[in-house]
């Protein structure tokens, strides 16, 4: 399993960090790792174009939606 170094952390990202592992009783590299993963991989899926379209509101019929040829 690959590491991470991340350097430069603001002081108070560092100390909140320890604060939420302390709250969830794990260490501060356990609560990083929570964090990345939810971050990262706990987005919604994205759907297809066409999941969009089939599931868009039936809005009215093509003539309500014409030009006036004024």
């Amino acid at each position: 399993m690959p590491n991470l170094i991340v350097r430069n952390i603001d002081d108070e990202v560092a100390a909140e960090l320890k604060r939420r592992a302390a709250a969830h009783g794990v260490s501060a590299e356990a609560e990083h790792r929570r964090i990345l993963r939810s971050a990262l991989l706990a987005q919604p899926k994205r759907r297809s174009f066409a999941e969009v379209l089939a599931n868009m509101p039936d809005v009215g019929e093509d003539a309500d939606f014409e030009r006036s040829r004024e």
